[in-house]
């Protein structure tokens, strides 16, 4: 059967997508790093996360149970199952750069904020280091993973309902994440979305890499040394 055969698998972007998401990588990056910029080693709300925060806090900030559940979501362990389980379904699907794109884009994103820009920017809540939001960042990575293995074209038809179903449910606990946060006091509203960016960009830069040729080429020399595997390059 084709599908316990992986194979590098089709492009993840084709026409027209590959430019938006090229174009969209740069966005989610100017933002993260003007953000970055503005609000590097602030200790304190500034006027938007007043504006936003302030009613999220008022309205939920008594339901600690409820904000926590809104958050978990985004905590490492769903992060983890939803990105094994996209590597699982790509590769009964044949599809070995989607497998990859799904198994290494929530931790590349999170390696970012984590690493790189929460040690640069150093802006703190209550003491804690926060931008960007890395529950955001891991649950909009996996939205945005989503997206581009299950909507991007080309797709078949016939389950489009159901895909844009799934899709739209991620991108929907991605909004859930940041509202919990925001009403835990983990995270200004500006850090959810730099967060969302990081994980957005990240997935958009991963997407555009895989679809070189060269690591298409490498990929295929990968699917050789799976059981079964062919070293014939799917188109």
């Amino acid at each position: 059967m084709r599908g316990i055969h992986p194979q590098p698998g089709r492009l993840l972007l084709v026409g027209s997508t590959r430019a938006r998401a090229g174009v969209l990588l740069i966005c989610c990056a100017l933002l993260v790093v003007a953000l970055g910029v503005l609000f590097a080693h602030q200790t304190r709300a500034d006027w938007l996360a007043q504006a936003v925060d302030s009613p999220v806090i008022t309205w939920l900030g008594s339901h600690r149970g409820l904000l926590l559940w809104l958050a978990a979501a985004g905590s490492q362990i769903p992060a983890a199952v939803g990105s094994a389980a996209l590597v699982l379904a790509c590769l009964v699907a044949g599809r070995l750069n989607g497998a990859v794109l799904a198994g290494t884009a929530v931790l590349v994103a999170v390696g970012l904020d984590e690493e790189v820009f929460k040690p640069l920017v150093h802006r703190t809540y209550m003491s804690a280091v926060t931008y960007p939001s890395g529950h955001t960042t891991g649950i909009v990575t996996l939205a945005a993973t989503v997206t581009v293995l299950l909507l991007l074209p080309p797709q078949p038809a016939k389950s489009r309902a159901l895909r844009s179903a799934i899709a739209a449910t991620a991108w929907l606990l991605g909004a859930v994440v940041a509202i919990g946060v925001i009403g835990l006091r983990w995270h200004y509203f500006t850090d959810t979305l730099a967060g969302a960016a990081v994980g957005i960009g990240t997935v958009c830069g991963l997407a555009l890499f895989l679809d070189l040729p060269a690591v298409r080429r490498w990929l295929a020399l990968a699917s050789r040394l799976l059981p079964g595997g062919s070293a014939t390059l799917a188109a």
